[in-house]
């Protein structure tokens, strides 16, 4: 089977047979080191169907009965369809006709670079990253910005020390023209210009 990582979609062959009966799977990418969850579609098919809303309606059900099917797995396949609706978000990625994305480093280490945006997904983080801030509390692969044409958006990567935005730490935000965020120890704004 292929499995493709999560965060910076690199795609690898993987052994069936090392499921060893179980439907899920952490693994490690090799090439941004992001630990992802992978799924042996079999063993899904083979559990019994989650209840729908009118199973849950019908009388001879009861909020706490078992329903067949572990949390465990139940929490493994939101995030299997989740990352289904990454991917086909990442179809989406395109970076804008009429005008040019950077970011600036404006507190921290790196204070006063500027990486320009290039490509529709870019990952800031400590190290192999498209955006490398020397900072120690940042992530090897902390955050991304995704571009969709007219809307950016910032998404934390499962980091360590987390992403904010003010005081507010987030998992995911719309960014706006000289947005701020922070990353680590860190802050960086998003900077948007027009040609003329």
């Amino acid at each position: 089977m292929i499995i493709e990582c999560d965060r910076c979609y690199a795609r690898y062959r993987y052994d069936e047979g090392r499921f060893e009966g179980r439907s899920s799977k952490k693994v490690r990418c090799t090439k941004c080191l992001a630990v992802f969850e992978i799924y042996n579609t079999p063993a899904f098919e083979a559990q019994p169907p989650l209840p729908t809303d009118a199973d849950l309606a019908a009388p001879d059900w009861k909020p706490g009965e078992d329903t067949g099917r572990s949390k465990d797995t139940t929490t493994a396949k939101r995030r299997a369809v989740a990352a289904g609706d990454r991917r086909r978000n990442a179809s989406e990625l395109k970076l804008p006709l009429d005008s040019k994305l950077s970011l600036a480093v404006i507190a921290g280490p790196d204070s006063g670079k500027i990486f320009p945006i290039e490509k529709p997904r870019v990952v800031i983080g400590r190290q192999g990253a498209d955006v490398n801030v020397e900072d120690p509390e940042i992530s090897r692969a902390h955050a991304a910005v995704e571009v969709a044409g007219d809307r950016v958006t910032l998404v934390d990567l499962g980091s360590t020390n987390g992403t904010y935005i003010g005081e507010e730490q987030v998992s995911e935000a719309a960014l706006e023209n000289q947005a701020e965020f922070t990353v680590g120890g860190t802050t960086l704004m998003l900077i948007v210009t027009s040609p003329r």
